[in-house]
């Protein structure tokens, strides 16, 4: 009875988060993602900050990275749309009250829970870079201005939907310039991932860092990402021989004429032997059942898996003469899957193989049918399958891609950089960790050849640099590090995009991120994107911020003393 009770309650509080999301929000959101998805501490500094009467007090926080991931010099950010939608839904039900009032200690005054419970986030204004954007260290993408408790109360949510989201969509955009334009990328990666949400998470930013599709079908849906796959080993091993089948036969998709398939199967196989160097007995009878009741189902998207025995001496000739059968029918297939082996020199021989039955049987479109290869490919194997000159149309990438193996967090951290209109530094003996104090603006100056030359940081209210004009560019901590830039274009990056409870700019749709994506990094010269050694890219600041933070950062640096 007890367990009953409880499941309902449970119950309850689910529908009741729900009911709070489609009621109050303008914009959707995934239910996990609710004031209750942050730490603790969190909350015990916002009782605090009640406790000490600062509900007044105004806030300034910077969202920033410190170092570009994967050994690289560029990020992807992602997230802010869920951020708006985080913004947008921002408000304690009556069962995170009562969990709260459970939770917390009890000396915790009741008041306080009146208080979250009226709490919003129409007194935050948030300026942010675009999604979609290259960004580099230590510009902040998002600036949150506002109420101190609410700001604070914002912190760990808003890094959780960035944080991930720039990982993959940069690991993903990675992919695709190894890629390059010209091969398909496809995410493979739920299986893998850490847990549902991460999946879809994973696979809704791979797609916005580039890639073409997706294997996740609940991702398709709710992102409306084309959803690509085909059939697992466990469907060729299924299948023992083609006496077995029971479905045989297939009609012309013109004329209607019904033949027997699988004996046209197998005269195709007879007549292909000679021409792919194998001995016909040596390729799988079950492969061919399956291959041929596959091609049954889909006739006009046949795709097949051809390494589960042999790809060389049964699945490539099992493939083809399925593919011959299907053309005979009037049917178009697609090509195959290479799940294991050398890949690059498996490609290169199958794509010599349909050049060769092309001329033979003068079939054109079998030159170009696909060759998709997965394998827990990565980042590595891919340039290394470039410098083999394989004959891969598509790649489907799975655990690398969504669990970002070569780097598993980004690290963006968020920073109070003043209070009440008053600057505030966080000093570190490790300079990298030194915060820049205030409220800042940020440009990108290019170059007359269309490249990005340099970010540039500057007081907010201090005047614009100009296209035409040399500014003074310096590194925020080294003296000695500034030029002069002479910018063709200057670009600010930050909009204003929360304000008054509102979302002030459209959020465009996921593939238009994804079209942003490839746009800005054409702006971003090659050698800061290559692979190896790539150039750093300059993050600078004026020279009216240069000294600010400097002079900050004598006036709270302590003075030590020597005896």
């Amino acid at each position: 009875m007890e367990d009953t009770e409880a499941n309902k309650a449970e119950a309850s509080n689910g529908a009741d988060n729900y009911k709070f999301l489609s009621r109050r929000g303008s914009h959707r959101q995934n239910g996990v993602i609710q004031p209750l998805l942050t730490d603790l501490y969190q909350i015990t500094m916002a009782y605090a900050y009640w406790k000490a009467e600062k509900t007044t007090d105004c806030a300034v926080f910077d969202l920033f990275f410190r170092k570009n991931p994967f050994h690289g010099e560029f990020t992807i950010f992602a997230g802010l749309e869920e951020v708006m939608k985080f913004l947008d839904n921002f408000h304690y039900s009556d069962s995170d009250i009562e969990y709260l009032r459970e939770t917390l200690p009890q000396s915790v005054e009741p008041a306080f829970f009146d208080f979250l419970k009226n709490l919003t986030a129409n007194d935050i204004t948030v300026h942010a870079i675009d999604e979609g954007c290259v960004a580099f260290p230590r510009i902040p993408l998002l600036r949150i201005e506002g109420p101190l408790i609410v700001a604070q109360l914002l912190e760990t949510t808003l890094l959780t939907l960035v944080n991930y989201a720039s990982l993959v969509a940069t690991n993903a955009a990675r992919y695709r310039i190894a890629a390059g334009h010209n091969v398909q990328l496809l995410e493979f990666g739920l299986r893998r991932a850490q847990g549902p949400d991460g999946g879809l998470s994973a696979s809704k930013y791979a797609y916005l860092g580039g890639f073409d599709g997706t294997s996740n079908v609940l991702a398709g849906k709710l992102y409306k990402i084309p959803v690509k796959g085909t059939h697992a080993h466990a469907y060729i091993s299924s299948f023992s021989d083609c006496k077995e089948l029971k479905r045989r036969t297939i009609k012309h998709k013109d004329t209607g004429e019904e033949v027997d398939f699988i004996d046209l199967c197998r005269n195709w196989k007879e007549k292909l032997t000679p021409d792919l160097d194998v001995l016909q007995e040596e390729a799988s009878d079950g492969e061919l059942a399956a291959f041929a009741s596959y091609a049954l189902a889909f006739p006009d998207s046949f795709v097949a898996l051809v390494d589960t025995y042999d790809t060389k001496r049964s699945g490539l000739l099992n493939f083809c003469a399925v593919a011959m059968a299907l053309d005979e029918m009037g049917y178009e297939p697609r090509g195959i899957r290479i799940d294991s082996g050398d890949l690059a020199y498996l490609s290169t021989l199958a794509r010599q193989k349909f050049e060769q039955i092309a001329k033979k049987f003068d079939r054109d479109w079998f030159r170009t049918l696909s060759i998709v290869a997965s394998n827990d490919i990565n980042e590595e194997t891919i340039w290394s399958l470039n410098e083999q000159g394989h004959q891969i149309n598509c790649f489907g990438i799975g655990t690398h891609l969504v669990t970002c193996q070569r780097q598993p967090a980004l690290g963006c951290v968020y920073k109070l950089v003043e209070i009440n209109h008053t600057p505030k530094i966080k000093l570190s003996e490790d300079v990298e960790k030194v915060t820049m104090p205030g409220k800042k603006d940020v440009y990108r100056l290019y170059g007359a050849d269309g490249h990005a030359l340099i970010d540039l940081l500057v007081q907010t209210g201090e005047d614009a640099p100009q296209a035409g004009s040399k500014v003074l560019c310096r590194h925020p901590f080294h003296e000695s590090k500034r030029a002069w830039v002479n910018p063709a274009k200057v670009e600010p990056l930050y909009h204003l995009y929360w304000k008054d409870g509102k979302i002030l700019r459209a959020l465009p749709q996921l593939s238009d991120i994804r079209q942003r994506v490839a746009d800005f990094l054409k702006t971003i010269r090659q050698d800061h994107k290559r692979n190896l050694n790539p150039t750093p890219y300059k993050v600078a600041v004026s020279d009216r911020l240069y000294h600010f933070i400097h002079d900050l950062w004598l006036e709270n640096a302590p003075i030590g003393e020597l005896s």
